[in-house]
């Protein structure tokens, strides 16, 4: 059985009417991993599974459009009607007290290690989350940044965060089933910390990908226009990343 990808919302740098930020439920034969808790994430999340019943938590980054729902998950595992023990969350170097200092309101720091069992990433972090397989590599985006490659049995995706095109996306996504790719950037510029789309499509063809799926498109492209510029750089099949939408890989 293949891994199962569905977009909770991949809007940059703020939610869209019908788009929230970055964030993607992957899943496998009962294993759910929430990766990328941007802003307005948790509610679409909740259309495919419950807080209680997700493994892990996996985020590339601290900018809010790739963590801010982390804020109000906070509040729901500690605060509401949710019942069950810390979830499992695997961030980038700082992400606890990222968390409480904007989470504490008071003398004392607020609890984020009750809501969240905490890991802290690093450039070739390995982690087994129930059927799946994360490695994570550290990708160029200007602050601690990563992409993380899930595997399961023979299959593999491949997720870049937000980076510039690197030589470690590449190595992390060699021959990778599924390449979800950001294409944020319209067009180069010299301080690059994101892809444009046909970087995107680079990237694909030298990691010999087997599919490729543009997400994370800059408010200046539009979802066709990210795909064909994608397209002419790289032969095989390229998707956008519709929010609602569940792919899944072979």
């Amino acid at each position: 059985m293949g891994l199962s990808l569905t977009v909770l919302g991949c809007a940059t740098p703020y939610p869209a009417v019908d788009n929230p930020c970055s964030g993607y439920l992957v899943s496998h034969q009962g294993t759910r991993v929430w990766m990328d808790a941007g802003t307005g994430t948790l509610g679409p999340l909740q259309l495919h599974t419950r807080l209680e019943d997700l493994d892990a938590i996996w985020i590339s980054h601290l900018h809010a459009d790739h963590s801010a729902d982390l804020l109000t998950a906070y509040y729901a595992l500690l605060y509401a009607d949710v019942e069950r023990d810390p979830v499992p969350l695997f961030g980038p170097p700082g992400i606890a007290d990222r968390l409480a200092a904007f989470l504490t309101n008071g003398p004392q720091r607020s609890p984020v290690e009750s809501a969240f069992e905490i890991t802290e990433l690093h450039d070739d972090h390995q982690a087994t989350v129930g059927t799946l397989r994360l490695t994570t590599k550290a990708v160029h985006h200007g602050i601690s940044a990563f992409g993380v490659r899930i595997e399961a049995d023979d299959t593999s995706l491949t997720y870049s965060g937000d980076t510039a095109p690197c030589q470690s996306l590449v190595d992390l996504a060699r021959d990778t089933d599924v390449l979800l790719c950001e294409a944020e950037s319209a067009e180069k510029t010299p301080d690059m910390a994101h892809h444009t789309p046909e970087d995107a499509g680079d990237t694909a063809t030298e990691a010999n990908a087997g599919r490729l799926i543009v997400t994370h498109v800059g408010r200046f492209l539009t979802a066709q226009e990210a795909v064909t510029r994608a397209a002419s750089r790289y032969c095989g099949p390229v998707e956008y990343a519709a929010p609602g939408t569940t792919f899944s890989t072979p």
